[in-house]
This record gives structure tokens, C-alpha cells and sequence, in this order.
């Protein structure tokens, strides 16, 4: 699958990815060649509930994902949000999940970061197009 760039068109597929992973509790959702999660974070700004559908690779009990947003120059608001609040809530394969989000780095993140670029290499594509590092998120089980 190619990787995709930032349009109009793009927003409004994520807006009903979203509403469909809503509806169906995460049990339907994938997009290419990785599954989908629906995660919900609190916005740092106005303190509502934020989703976002994710392709994830699960490690162990956690869920790792990647704020590529496309490759765009500036982070996803969900990884901003988990910045400033890194507790959230997923919906994948009919459950709910409270997770706590933790970014990788060194030879962890070297790993997954590798894992996911050979499940999808439009990732690869969206690091090259950006000039900061994606971030490699780790979504730990929290209870």
C-alpha cells in the first residue's frame, strides 16, 4: 500500500474509520496490512475525549504505534495529548483497554520502529518526508 499524504479526502476517511471502529468495538478496521485500534485520549487543550484509529503491532501484552500523521513536520494531536496526559483507553477486537502511553528510544525503539516498517513500508516513506523523528509509542496494559 502507498503511502498516503494529508488531504481533505484522507480527514474524512479517518472521521468514518473512526465512527466504523466505533460501531463495530474495534472488531473490524484494518487498513492494509496492519490492524486497526481505536485509542481515546483526553484533549490537552479542552479536556474532551479524543479518538483516533491507529495501525498497531502488538509486543507482548502492549500495543505499539507510530505518530507518523502522514509525515507531516508536526506531531498528531493524539500523541500530544498523550504527551500531556499519557493515560488512555483502546478499543481493538471487541474489548476496552486502559493504557499508559510511553515513547521508545535506543535499541527498543530501533526494533519496533523496524518491525513496523517491514509490516508497512509507507512508514519509511513518512519518516523521509518529515525532519522530526516519528515517534515509536509503546500503549501499555494498565490494569
Amino acid at each position: 500500500m502507498p503511502a498516503v499524504r494529508l488531504t481533505r479526502q484522507l480527514r474524512v476517511f479517518w472521521r468514518v474509520h473512526r465512527a466504523f471502529m466505533r460501531l463495530t468495538g474495534g472488531r473490524f478496521g484494518r487498513v492494509g496490512p496492519m490492524p486497526a485500534l481505536l485509542l481515546t485520549t483526553k484533549g490537552r487543550k479542552s479536556g474532551e475525549r479524543r479518538d483516533v484509529a491507529l495501525n498497531y503491532l502488538r509486543e507482548g501484552d502492549a500495543y505499539v504505534v507510530v505518530a507518523s500523521y502522514t509525515g507531516e513536520g508536526r506531531d498528531p494531536a493524539w500523541w500530544r495529548n498523550l504527551k500531556s496526559n499519557p493515560e488512555g483507553l483502546l478499543t481493538v477486537a471487541g474489548k476496552h483497554v486502559s493504557v499508559r502511553a510511553r515513547e521508545t528510544d535506543g535499541a527498543e525503539r530501533d526494533r519496533l520502529w523496524a518491525r513496523f516498517v517491514e509490516t508497512d513500508p509507507a512508514y519509511a516513506e513518512y519518516q523521509r518526508r518529515t525532519g522530526r523523528r516519528l515517534a515509536v509509542v509503546l500503549l501499555e496494559r494498565t490494569v
